[in-house]
């Protein structure tokens, strides 16, 4: 007798789970930069200056499944590998981005028409609020990880001039979730 109500007991578990629709997981928010060969920047996204003969044009940079409740995003661009005694180096920074954008489009930096309205450069460890490529030591490959952060406040207290310290101190506590994508150059032993 025990077994039998087991058995019907296993049957309905069984039924019900069956009638109960199965819920996806939720694609992670990922961030890409379009304009890499083969993950590295070329020529036309170095920087041009500090030795560099780069073009410094911004590269695309697109992201995708936003996490709900994200009110605003947050892009940035820094160089673990700077040497600055472990504090990095911030190359591109750009706050205050609509949920709606899904992207900076190549060469937007320095162009408010190409930003997403809204959106907010801000300062650089070059001193200057727009997009500072690539530029490491001669001889040297350095990372730069770009990031891409889903806030749940629709804009952060930043103006141009705000240093990177600054944005986030800001971003702090309103982190939903980061997307991080890691892009390399390696600079020639010869000026370039």
């Amino acid at each position: 007798m025990r077994l039998k109500i087991f058995s019907a007991a296993t049957l309905y578990t069984s039924m019900a789970l069956a009638v109960i629709p199965t819920i996806a997981s939720a694609d992670p928010f990922t961030v890409k930069v379009d304009d890499l060969n083969n993950g590295h920047f070329s020529n036309e996204q170095v920087y041009g200056g500090f030795g560099c003969h780069g073009k410094n044009v911004s590269p695309r940079i697109s992201w995708a499944h936003v996490p709900q409740g994200t009110k605003s995003i947050v892009v940035t661009i820094f160089d673990p590998d700077a040497p600055t005694g472990g504090l990095g180096w911030t190359h591109w920074e750009i706050a205050n981005i609509p949920p709606s954008a899904s992207s900076l489009e190549k060469g937007a930096s320095g162009n408010s028409t190409r930003l997403p309205t809204g959106a907010v450069e801000t300062l650089t460890d070059f001193g200057e609020s727009r997009y500072g490529g690539p530029c490491p030591p001669q001889g040297e490959s350095h990372r730069y990880v770009v990031t891409a952060s889903a806030l749940d406040v629709a804009q952060i207290d930043v103006a141009p001039a705000a240093s990177p310290a600054v944005v986030a101190y800001q971003m702090h506590g309103k982190v939903i979730a980061q997307a991080k994508y890691v892009a390399r150059y390696h600079r020639a032993s010869t000026n370039n």
